[in-house]
């Protein structure tokens, strides 16, 4: 064996002997044609300590965004940005809440304090220096569900102008018992949207809410007290003009415990009140003689973001777009609970997205040009709540009416290949159906995603695209243990569990001992079917039960061809 040059740096021999040691031997290996080895070497990269942590705003964030646009330039791509660049400028507001002058509940006259973190979590989307609540009555209005669709309606008319929202987390049939009206009426353990926080601090809003507090509890939020808090008052959102989408003043949660002492204060049972908010007759119900009080100061400020985006135009139907997108940050540098600085270098999450957005790029290009335009995103600010994806919903590039498919990667599995894959939020649209054949054409089979009561099929920079209507697709390794070829779904749920304690935190780093052949498979999968679709003028379909299928059925006059 010939010798390496003696100049040739460590990093580019560690690079090649990657590249040679997982390149596919032959092309008819089920991870045709991405290249786990060339996947390895980007995120080993993107997560090195030079990066710092890829967080928005920062130094991290330029250099991040410099490297993508030349990886796209390197392959070959079209600059898919604003203004004929490869870049799309997100302004993104950040909030701090600081240390209470007063936060406290009074019950018939007497204070009920409130400790921030301890017993109450408090945040703000809204672009003000103070908050202050003087007295508003708390009103509980069960899960908060306005779904017409599932003759559901939790707030009968009541007004909430002024008022505080208090809601339970998860859907109304999450603890349906059988018998019960609601069962399945939400599809059971499998989380809608209505379930998410999100949505109820949005329907909050809609209603003129002053503030909404949903009660923690651990099964319902899928994640402890500890996980909520985490943020430690900080929040971002997109900078939003005039008051379009504007959010409620205040929201926030109420740990579980201290919420029962405080409806039991108010004369109240919430492990009753939980009862009956299953019922479809539930009405609101005012907690008696109880009011929010808050006076808080908050740290603002506007920061300036970019989505990276490359393209090929189609040869086509050039305004016929399929995405694919995966999200560039992490969450930079900061301290752990020992106080000492630390990089949390997001390798998997959601380096290994990047990764496979790269080599499904490659992989275009190296064919023929397709018929539709294919648009390769890397967003921004997902760990800060979709941001970067849900800015370009409401600014698109490409129209959304006549956008085929979004695939969004978030989340590869590094422990090799498997006999498995997973479907999130399985029955939503017809790409699911493809992906289940797809995968039957590497010799793999498909299942529903293993926890759907945790929703992670509106945790993904895929949401804002459904809920503007495309048909979507999401891939993430965390939906459940793969059946590895090697070890089998102990092996797989082993690799699970370990990758869960690294989750956001400064173990997610590259390790030169993965295996990411069964990464590559994954990615090998939604390249497959988005290449149908880009090679094609049909249109996949939402199922007729999805809670997004009537917003792309306004929009059908915007395909039908002249």
């Amino acid at each position: 064996m010939r010798s390496m040059p003696p100049h040739r740096p460590r990093a580019a021999l560690v690079s090649a002997m990657l590249l040679a040691a997982a390149s596919p031997a032959h092309a008819a290996s089920p991870w045709a044609p991405i290249d786990p080895g060339r996947m390895s070497a980007t995120i080993r990269t993107l997560a090195s300590d030079a990066f710092a942590g890829r967080a928005p705003a920062t130094a991290g964030e330029a250099k991040t965004v410099d490297w993508l646009i030349a990886q796209y330039r390197d392959i070959g791509l079209e600059p898919g940005g604003e203004n004929g660049g490869w870049t799309q400028s997100v302004p993104l507001l950040r909030t701090r809440i600081g240390t209470p002058a007063r936060l406290d509940a009074t019950i018939n006259g007497a204070p009920m304090a409130l400790e921030l973190k301890k017993d109450i979590y408090l945040t703000t989307l809204s672009p003000v220096t103070r908050i202050r609540v003087d007295a508003a009555p708390m009103v509980f209005v069960g899960y908060g569900v306005n779904a017409p669709e599932r003759h559901w309606d939790d707030y009968k008319g009541v007004d909430l102008k002024g008022k505080v929202a208090v809601f339970l987390i998860n859907d109304p049939d999450f603890d349906a018992r059988p018998g019960e009206a609601v069962a399945g009426r939400f599809g059971g353990r499998t989380m809608t949207y209505y379930g998410r926080w999100t949505y109820k601090y949005e329907e909050a809003a809609r209603r003129g809410a002053i503030a909404a507090l949903i009660v923690h509890d651990t099964p319902g939020a899928s994640y402890p007290w500890t996980t909520v808090i985490a943020p430690g008052g900080e929040a971002f959102d997109i900078v939003r003009q005039g008051d379009a989408n504007k959010p409620v003043p205040l929201q926030g949660w109420l740990e579980g415990d201290a919420a029962h002492r405080l409806f039991a204060r108010a004369g109240l049972d919430l492990a009753a009140l939980r009862v009956k908010a299953r019922d479809p007759d539930f009405h609101p119900v005012t907690l008696p003689g109880t009011t929010l009080t808050a006076d808080l100061p908050v740290e603002t400020a506007t920061l300036q973001s970019r989505n990276v985006i490359g393209k090929l135009t189609g040869a086509r139907h050039p305004d016929e777009t399929v995405m694919y997108g995966a999200h560039w940050d992490a969450f930079g540098v900061g301290t752990d609970a020992q106080g000492r600085q630390v990089i949390r270098h997001g390798a998997v999450d959601d380096g290994s997205g990047i990764a496979a957005i790269l080599e499904i790029a490659r992989a275009f290009k190296a064919g023929h040009r397709p018929d539709r335009t294919v648009l390769f995103a890397a967003w921004t600010a997902e760990e800060r709540g979709l941001l970067g994806s849900t800015w370009y919903a409401a600014h698109p590039l490409a129209p959304l009416a006549r956008t085929a498919a979004n695939f969004t990667i978030d989340v590869l599995q590094t422990a090799g290949p498997a006999h498995n894959a997973f479907i999130i939020g399985a029955g939503q649209d017809t790409l699911q159906d493809d992906l289940t054949e797809a995968a039957r054409a590497q010799g793999r089979v498909t299942q529903p995603e293993a926890r759907p009561e945790r929703g992670a099929f509106y945790r993904a920079d895929h949401l804002p695209f459904a809920h503007a209507g495309v048909p979507v697709v999401a891939i993430m390794g965390m939906a459940g243990p793969y059946d590895l070829l090697s070890g089998g779904i102990p092996a797989g749920a082993a690799w699970l569990k370990a990758y869960a304690a690294c989750y956001h935190q400064p173990c997610d780093t590259w390790d030169l001992h993965w295996d990411l052949r069964g990464a590559a498979e994954d990615a090998a999968l939604v390249y497959q079917v988005g290449r149908t679709v880009a090679f094609s003028h049909t249109w996949p379909q939402w199922k007729p039960g999805s809670e997004f299928a009537g917003i792309r059925a306004a929009s059908a006059a915007e395909r039908s061809d002249p």
